[in-house]
């Protein structure tokens, strides 16, 4: 007996709905559940599912909360089909060096010289993988981030996510690694994208 993979159902906007919530929201539980279960896979050895969880709900409460961050799930006819936040980035980011050398968006240490948001915990539902909603919750993102005043947006993927660096190039981000040599080592692969230009 064959079988072929069923169809992940077109989006219809008439049915989706973005929410800002807090971590505690237990409409947050299937991000959290469904970001830790994909960690916990491919990155084995990495961090437990219940520490993964753990940290995402305690460590970045506060990050994900404005005015300076925010948390958005993307709801279809009410049940959280994907989500993702931001903060403010602070920390020297990573990439290559000569990539790294723009005075414009790095001061000499690394760290950010505009205010930036760092997008982090990007999810798709398991089950409604492949249906553009990764695109919905990255234009979302980007909307907040840029209403609540900042001019550039900076991101890390994973070694194990090719997905995700497909995603990031389609949208116009700019890679600060060497694409072709994707995967490469087990650093952070970085992208930055700018929502005003400098």
């Amino acid at each position: 007996m064959t079988t072929t993979p069923l169809q992940a159902a077109p989006l219809d906007p008439a049915r989706l709905t973005a929410r800002d919530v807090r971590l505690q929201d237990p409409l947050v539980g299937p991000l959290l559940d469904g970001l830790a279960h994909e960690y916990s896979t491919r990155y084995t050895g990495l961090l437990t599912p219940a520490q993964l969880r753990d940290e995402l709900e305690h460590d970045g409460a506060e990050e994900f909360a404005a005015p300076g961050g925010a948390l958005v799930l993307v709801l279809e006819d009410d049940e959280p089909v994907a989500g993702g936040a931001y903060r403010r980035r602070t920390e020297p980011e990573h990439g290559d060096p000569a990539r790294l050398a723009d005075p414009a968006a790095r001061a000499a240490d690394g760290a950010p010289a505009v205010p930036t948001a760092e997008l982090k915990r990007i999810w798709t539902h398991a089950a409604h993988r492949r249906r553009g909603l990764a695109r919905v919750v990255l234009a979302e993102l980007e909307q907040r981030a840029a209403a609540a005043g900042y001019p550039r947006v900076y991101l890390t993927t994973g070694p194990k996510q090719p997905e995700a660096v497909g995603l990031y190039l389609a949208a116009g981000y700019t890679p600060l690694f060497d694409p072709a040599s994707y995967p490469g080592d087990a650093v952070p692969h970085a992208f930055e994208k700018w929502l005003v230009t400098p």
